[in-house]
């Protein structure tokens, strides 16, 4: 019997760190754990294979072909991968189970990753798809993807917006409900595959839309990490730090740990060495550290 949290960790959508070693993020920070919703696809790989389809898309296709072309790949990776297609259902599910589908008019998905899920949800609901580029253009097409234009002006339709990720829902104030309201409607709900709780959901509420998710990063999950001997102790009590104060609890960590900046600047990885030196120039955690 699957079960969507053991594929969050089987998929590596959801990675812990080690107690004492905690990730190095872009931004110069870091944190114990990295969330890919994407994976959620079926794995890492396939995610990347993906992704790299539509980035030569957008690079090579016009904006009309690009949604049909997503839509047959998707289309045939639900029909041939037993992960994708237990997330899949399972977001067909939590629709039907809090939306009455009568009362949505379109399914919206915005670039890129947004339309691993945004088109299939669209496809078994029945629904016209609008997909919506960085840049607020869209394009409608049909349920089946089989007729696809630059979109027209809509107006008074209900958009449920399927997504990948939920952060700070940055991407949808400054495009997804803005390109929508270009149209002359609204997005009323949203469903995301993960919600790492750090406001968004409170963002959204305020613009009206009701927000759903199948996983949020909680601390039920990091419970459920520990029952699955997926962590120990310190890395659950390293997670709740982390979620309580996440500079507050890296900057705890670093003055506990100072031998962590040392062994980083010595990291082979060229990545990690711009990290470190990112927090080191910024002063990100107040550390006044030097090289």
């Amino acid at each position: 019997m699957k079960d969507l949290m053991s594929l969050f960790f089987e998929t590596t959508a959801f990675k812990i760190a080690p107690e004492n070693t905690p990730f190095w993020y872009t931004s110069g920070k870091i944190g114990p754990y990295f969330v890919n919703a994407d994976y959620l696809y079926g794995s890492e790989e396939d995610s990347k294979n993906l992704l790299s389809f539509i980035d030569s898309e957008l690079e090579n296709e016009d904006k009309v072909n690009i949604p049909s072309h997503i839509f047959a790949k998707t289309l045939e990776h639900y029909n041939e991968n037993s992960t994708y297609k237990f997330v899949i259902d399972s977001m067909i599910e939590c629709i039907k189970s809090n939306i009455n589908l009568d009362e949505i008019d379109y399914i919206s998905g915005g670039e890129r990753r947004d339309w691993y899920f945004s088109n299939i949800v669209a496809y078994l609901l029945k629904k016209p798809h609008i997909t919506i580029y960085k840049d607020l253009s869209t394009v409608e097409s049909n349920f089946d993807f089989s007729e696809n234009a630059n979109s027209k002006r809509i107006e008074n339709k209900k958009f449920l917006h399927v997504a990948d990720l939920l952060n700070k829902s940055s991407s949808f104030t400054r495009a997804w409900i803005p390109a929508i309201k270009n149209l002359g409607s609204n997005i009323l709900w949203t469903l995301f595959a993960v919600d790492r709780v750090e406001g968004g959901t409170e963002v959204l509420s305020d613009e009206g839309i009701k927000v759903l998710s199948l996983l949020q990063v909680d601390d039920f999950l990091f419970q459920k990490a520990l029952e699955l001997d997926i962590i120990n102790e310190k890395q659950l009590e390293m997670l709740r730090n982390f979620k309580k104060d996440p500079d507050g609890s890296m900057k705890k960590f670093l003055l506990a740990h100072p031998e962590f900046i040392e062994d980083s600047l010595k990291s082979d990885n060229s990545r990690t060495q711009k990290r470190v030196h990112t927090l080191i120039e910024q002063n990100i955690y107040g550390l006044n550290l030097k090289f």
